[in-house]
């Protein structure tokens, strides 16, 4: 089952238990990371996941690939006409990386910074309202991937926001508690699956 859990949900509520490091490397563990990655890819507009969306009350939460090509679209927008101006040869020549999801055990915000953005987010698990939340423009995170390797990454614009809403999930944080301008946006029904 990789049915999203929705906000009327207690667990989305609850403060996630900590991963103890000796189950990172788990069936279990990666189980519940495989059915996140998997929610998570069933979703078109989906960019993170957090594991109590899936009904597990562990700190872990997934981040998308799409997030970090998302990023480097905006990069080649705004060098355009530099990459306009290459000929050919030289375009085949540059490589698109190979994303890949990234998951984040026992994810620790270590510093955001003072300057913050308003910005439209919405949730997976509180289906189709959106609003506007104010999040730090940058954020250093530390956390376990899933071969238990500690590491810390900094993140900002988009994955910014997304280390904070998700951390949030993990603390029983929506972000319609922080939102403002909430409204409800469906989408037509040629573009649900």
């Amino acid at each position: 089952m990789n049915e999203i859990i929705q906000k009327e949900n207690k667990i989305l509520r609850k403060i996630a238990k900590k991963v103890p490091l000796e189950s990172i490397k788990s069936r279990k563990i990666e189980t519940i990371i495989r059915r996140m990655i998997k929610a998570l890819d069933n979703q078109e507009d989906g960019v993170a996941i957090a594991a109590p969306q899936i009904g597990e009350d562990l700190r872990i939460f997934v981040i998308s690939k799409k997030i970090f090509e998302l990023a480097e679209e905006a990069k080649i927008k705004n060098k355009k006409t530099k990459i306009e101006n290459l000929n050919e040869a030289e375009k085949s020549k540059k490589k698109k990386p190979n994303y890949k999801d990234m998951v984040f055990i026992n994810p620790e915000i270590l510093k955001t910074s003072k300057k913050k953005m308003l910005t439209e987010e919405g949730c997976l698990s509180v289906r189709w309202l959106y609003g506007k939340v104010k999040r730090s423009e940058k954020t250093l995170i530390k956390a376990y991937d899933e071969n238990g390797k500690l590491f810390t990454m900094g993140g900002s614009g988009l994955l910014s926001q997304a280390f904070q809403h998700e951390t949030d999930h993990l603390n029983g944080i929506l972000f319609t508690d922080k939102a403002t301008d909430l409204k409800e946006i469906i989408p037509s029904k040629e573009k649900i699956k």
